[in-house]
């Protein structure tokens, strides 16, 4: 129950903060919020919890704030800008993989402390090859997929009634692709039943996207004060 209470505050928080890097930063803040969160998804995946009476990974909310902010950035600056920021959350998990790897391999000082953190860094940086492919393919797909089908929505139902239409199916269809990849690559071949995977995680993925949409028409009509 805790976990279902907090993990709700821990949504809204993000979502915030995503409208907080919109007003002060405008686009600009939405593309760094993007870089984080990309980042930041990655290491939070780790942990697993136990939320709405299902299993999954505390990453989700973080990764689902970044199709708000892409959705922002398609609704208000178009496609080409959101594109961009899919290229730089790219990049961004593309950074951590490669420098976390690279720091592995130093050797630590021979201290107790020293020690602790190199254990540390192994146990949450030291990525699966299969875990780390999954994640990279279905990000790059999912986001520029999303970006598209806004896009499509957005040609045929541009006016604002639509704006739910326009961010609740460019999210929930993506967020189905994103699943479909991420555990088929990731788990297929193990002793596990996939499908029952891709149902609670879609089943969270989808509870995350609807409940960004207030957000959404909030940041419609947020002025950056700068852009």
């Amino acid at each position: 129950m805790f976990n279902t209470s907090f993990g709700l505050l821990f949504v809204v928080v993000n979502f915030i903060l995503v409208l907080i890097a919109y007003r002060q930063f405008g686009k600009t803040g939405l593309m760094v919020w993007i870089a984080i969160s990309t980042i930041l998804a990655n290491i939070q995946v780790l942990k697993g919890i136990e939320i709405f009476g299902m299993h999954a990974t505390l990453g989700n909310t973080l990764y689902g704030s970044i199709f708000l902010a892409t959705d922002i950035l398609s609704e208000k600056y178009g496609y080409d800008e959101a594109k961009r920021s899919v290229y730089l959350g790219f990049f961004s998990a593309i950074v951590l993989l490669i420098t976390m790897q690279m720091a592995l391999v130093f050797i630590p000082l021979d201290d107790p402390f020293a020690l602790l953190v190199q254990e540390s860094f192994e146990l949450i940086f030291s990525f699966s090859g299969r875990i780390v492919l999954a994640s990279l393919v279905a990000y790059y797909t999912s986001q520029l997929l999303d970006i598209a089908i806004y896009r499509k929505i957005k040609e045929k139902l541009s006016d604002d009634r639509f704006l739910w239409v326009r961010n609740n199916g460019s999210t929930l269809l993506s967020q189905a692709i994103d699943t479909i990849i991420f555990v088929s690559i990731a788990f297929i071949g193990m002793p596990y039943n996939l499908f029952d995977i891709m149902i609670t995680t879609y089943v969270l993925k989808l509870i995350i996207a609807v409940l960004d949409t207030p957000f959404l028409y909030i940041a419609k009509k947020i002025t950056p004060i700068t852009d």
